[in-house]
């Protein structure tokens, strides 16, 4: 169940300098966000089940397991990938779909772990902090010349002085901080390679990533200055880091195949949600009849209508791969969203048997027997509902399946908190105001229900946090 939600934490403007300065891949790929939202994202089990997999034995070795590192997905056609808070990992979708096997995004999940155990972006912000102090003492002392100069009448050189004063430490500043960040770059590429040596595996997908992106970047770096790049110029870079790669003892270990199967799985996924039909007509063409090729027809023939024909394409593969909980998960989200929600559920609770009761997956079962319109779904879909968004709480839609099924029953007083939690999720703060409020009044004072939603009455927006 691919799902497009916001991301709505909106980033200060110090971080937001960060992100897109300091820790994005490569220069030439920028960190984009709307505006007051913060970046758009995207919500799938088994692509994060997938990423969270490729991250574990990397967090493992660089002894933040115990942190609960988040993999985040940008909805973003871009191939990149940052880090911003210390707590979350984000890859944008592109970066996933241009990665031919999975070490090469696991390279890159290694590189961002090299930010992480590094404490960079705490780093970085006292460097910040240090250059905003040594700008306001320069700026001072400059305005000061300037106004004894100004005072002394035609004493022109402490004037002019005064002014060098104040434009010639923000130059200076600026080239330190370039440099820190540039050597923040080649901390985390090492850091990467001793990662990926220490669980077993190659850093030459490491290598390939940034060899590309060097030679994609070769006509932008010309001429640049390099002591004004956030990062090391492409060709240093590159070649300081494929020595490195090449010491370790894994450099030529390739991937597994059932791990390459379930990374080209992920891409066909992406690429059916993502890209238009005829794009991924030309993808996965008929003459293809991989696995892969198949399941991104699939979806993309449900998703543009033609049901049946999908149906007869997912039955084919749960036929192939009987034990695949996503392949239920995507016969049950085509049925649903077809207007055939009785039939979905079916699909669904398999699809959740199989994957350990995955939140979004549950959800998407809560849904559909919410959507049945049947007394029995709708007592069932509470319990399922509640258990997800307890696991999963910073998703809208199991709060809003929730509202409905408590208004289904009679329950005012949950469907109005529920829907409050989601508006709130979903970055409408005043109608979680509202609908908070008034769930106060249908609720005991004093009691959970009732606390919750004085929460979200006092609470400050989520954009401001």
């Amino acid at each position: 169940m691919l799902l497009r939600i916001v991301l709505r934490k909106k980033l200060s403007g110090g971080l937001a300098a960060i992100v897109a300065a300091a820790v994005a891949l490569a220069p030439a790929v920028p960190v984009s966000a709307q505006q007051g939202k913060g970046p758009p994202t995207l919500r799938d089990t088994e692509v994060e089940v997938l990423l969270r997999e490729y991250t574990r034995p990397i967090l493992r070795a660089a002894g933040l397991e115990k942190q609960n590192i988040q993999m985040v997905i940008i909805n973003d056609a871009s191939f990149n990938a940052f880090v911003a808070d210390g707590r979350r990992i984000f890859v944008n979708y592109g970066a996933i779909m241009q990665s031919e096997n999975p070490n090469q995004l696991i390279g890159v999940l290694a590189h961002e772990t090299g930010h992480l155990a590094g404490g960079h972006l705490a780093k970085l912000r006292q460097q910040l902090a240090t250059a905003q102090t040594q700008m306001i003492i320069a700026t001072i002392l400059g305005a000061g010349a300037l106004a004894v100069g100004a005072r002394g009448g035609g004493n022109g050189g402490l004037a002019n002085a005064g002014a060098a004063a104040l434009s010639g430490p923000g130059e200076v500043i600026r080239r330190s901080l370039l440099s820190y960040q540039r050597q923040q770059e080649e901390n985390a590429d090492r850091a990467g390679v001793k990662f990926l040596t220490a669980t077993g595996q190659s850093p030459k997908g490491m290598y390939e990533t940034f060899k590309r992106f060097t030679n994609e970047s070769l006509f932008a770096a010309r001429g640049a200055d390099p002591y004004l790049q956030s990062h090391p110029m492409p060709a240093d870079r590159v070649e300081a880091l494929e020595g490195l790669a090449r010491q370790s003892p894994y450099w030529d270990k390739k991937d597994d195949a059932a791990l390459q199967l379930r990374h080209d799985m992920a891409r066909a996924k992406i690429s059916a949600f993502m890209e238009r039909p005829d794009t991924v007509a030309r993808r996965y063409p008929q003459s293809d009849n991989s696995l892969p090729a198949r399941y991104a027809r699939a979806i993309s023939t449900y998703l543009h209508g033609d049901l049946r024909s999908a149906l007869a394409q997912i039955d084919l593969l749960i036929q192939a791969q009987p034990n695949n909980a996503y392949f239920y998960e995507v016969r049950g989200q085509a049925l649903l969203e077809g207007g055939r929600p009785a039939e979905a559920i079916a699909p669904l609770r398999k699809a959740a048997q199989l994957s350990n009761n995955a939140p979004l997956i549950e959800m998407l079962l809560g849904q559909a027997l919410v959507a049945a319109d049947n007394k029995a779904y709708t007592e069932e879909a509470i319990p399922i509902l509640r258990t997800a968004v307890a696991r999963e709480s910073e998703a809208p839609l199991g709060y809003s399946q929730l509202a409905m099924a408590y208004g289904r029953k009679g329950d005012y007083a949950e469907a109005d908190l529920a829907s409050a939690q989601a508006a709130f999720l979903r970055g409408d703060n005043k109608t979680a105001r509202e609908l908070a409020s008034r769930a106060k009044t249908r609720f005991a004072v004093g009691s959970p229900g009732w606390v919750k939603a004085d929460d979200i009455v006092a609470a400050k927006p989520l954009s401001s946090q």
